[in-house]
């Protein structure tokens, strides 16, 4: 009644009065809240339209047949997923090896944007990112999410990290809850196949290769795969089927996200200068 909602409204005010610094956070949210609604009015509907559009006729996209949530899905929701790769060389090899049911692949044109400190504006003037929330269905939340596992398959060298931390910070600044209710994967791929007439290993270590080598002496053939693309088709089926190796991106309740991205994608400070080269590894040519 008009009591109860008077007096709650009393008890805010002398709340908010007392606390300072919280009512500064809260009015700084609104505000930016605001901006961020206003910047985007003028370019929802477009992109919508665009989207729909670009949808019915999207190379970079390769579906699957069952998503998650579908009524018709026969048990297999859970499994659904899709691989974000880069470039056309390694989406192919996926998309050659995948399991039409569940295994959709959406390839990226090189690095994408870096979209730490941007507002969501960008996601809808970027085709990129456009297409790539349009894709997942995630625009409105997570309820009409189409895929259960959101897989980042990137080469597992400089560039390739970079590619992996330039979508986690999208997906952080935008869709923070695609993270924390554990739907964002990295897909771990084997770094060299060792292998004898007999018996091929593939490892995703130096240790691994240490251990092939030592297992399959005297003298085995060793090859280091540089990028996705190297992996043949029929090699590539055996590193997303079941047993596929993943590790899920998380956050840990005690980390704030936007002290996260402020560190590792805002300017480039000399806290984070000194964090890097204390934690440099200097790798010697395993391919040698």
């Amino acid at each position: 009644n008009k009591y109860v909602g008077d007096f709650i409204k009393q008890e805010v005010d002398n709340f908010l009065h007392k606390n300072a610094d919280i009512a500064e956070v809260i009015q700084q949210k609104i505000q930016e809240s605001e901006k961020e609604r206003k910047a985007i009015a003028g370019v929802t509907k477009l992109a919508r339209e665009r989207a729909k559009k670009a949808n019915l006729h999207n190379r970079k996209l390769r579906d699957c047949r069952i998503h998650l949530n579908d009524p018709k899905g026969k048990g297999l929701e859970e499994d659904s997923c899709i691989f974000i790769t880069e470039g056309d060389s390694a989406s192919g090899s996926i998309t050659k090896s995948r399991d039409v049911n569940t295994q959709a692949v959406f390839s990226l044109r090189g690095k994408p944007l870096n979209s730490f400190g941007l507002t969501k504006k960008v996601v809808y003037e970027n085709e990129e990112f456009n297409l790539l929330q349009a894709a997942l269905n995630i625009e409105d939340g997570l309820d009409g999410l189409r895929y259960n596992k959101v897989i980042v398959a990137t080469d597992a060298d400089v560039d390739g990290m970079h590619i992996r931390l330039l979508l986690i910070t999208f997906f952080l600044q935008f869709f923070p809850d695609l993270i924390k209710k554990g739907h964002v994967y990295i897909l771990q791929t084997p770094l060299f196949r060792v292998r004898n007439k007999k018996k091929t290993i593939y490892c995703y270590s130096e240790d691994e290769r240490v251990n092939a080598i030592n297992e399959l002496s005297p003298n085995p053939e060793i090859t280091r795969f540089k990028g996705l693309g190297e992996i043949s088709p029929d090699e590539f089926k055996h590193f997303i089927g079941k047993d596929m190796r993943l590790e899920q991106v998380s956050l840990r309740k005690t980390d704030a996200v936007k002290e996260l991205l402020e560190f590792y994608m805002g300017k480039n400070t000399m806290e984070r200068q000194n964090f890097i080269i204390d934690n440099l590894v200097i790798e010697e040519d395993l391919a040698s």
